[in-house]
């Protein structure tokens, strides 16, 4: 089942939060802080970004986040999927396929006309799964510059 995060998930999001980005799915850890600050946007509004859970058996065994933006080139909205973790010992079991089907109805049902994500070229599992489910490269290298607060 996958739900929209509410403020009772703030120690399961954290947790699982950090697992991810200690995980070999990411490019390098973030400061402690910005796991809060994430949640803390999560329960301000859902104008930029949206978390949601991930259960199964009845508990939660994942997070996902997207953000939204405009692009000229798509000709309207994008859904960013920002993150996709799930733990161990529950991946392959069909969840990531189960998050894909309903982001995307919801992707439809919101008026936005592409769906984008990023993923380590590594993670030859995950890749997969995008590919099995209509994601294609899109060819751009991918540069950012961090500003200070």
């Amino acid at each position: 089942m996958i739900r929209k995060i509410e403020k009772k998930d703030r120690d399961v999001f954290l947790r699982l939060s950090e697992m991810f980005y200690a995980s070999p799915a990411v490019a390098h850890e973030i400061p402690k802080e910005y796991h809060e600050r994430t949640f803390c946007e999560l329960m301000r509004s859902d104008e930029y970004a949206d978390g949601y859970i991930v259960e199964a058996d009845g508990k939660p065994v994942g997070i996902a986040l997207t953000a939204k933006t405009y692009s000229r080139e798509a000709g309207g909205k994008v859904l960013w999927l920002e993150e996709l973790f799930i733990l161990e010992e529950y991946r392959c079991l069909g969840l990531g396929r189960e998050y894909f089907a309903f982001i995307e109805k919801y992707a439809r049902d919101n008026g936005f006309v592409r769906i984008r994500l990023e993923v380590e070229a590594e993670n030859v599992r995950a890749r997969a799964l995008y590919g099995r489910l209509g994601y294609e490269p899109l060819g751009y290298l991918q540069m950012v510059k961090e500003l200070p607060l």
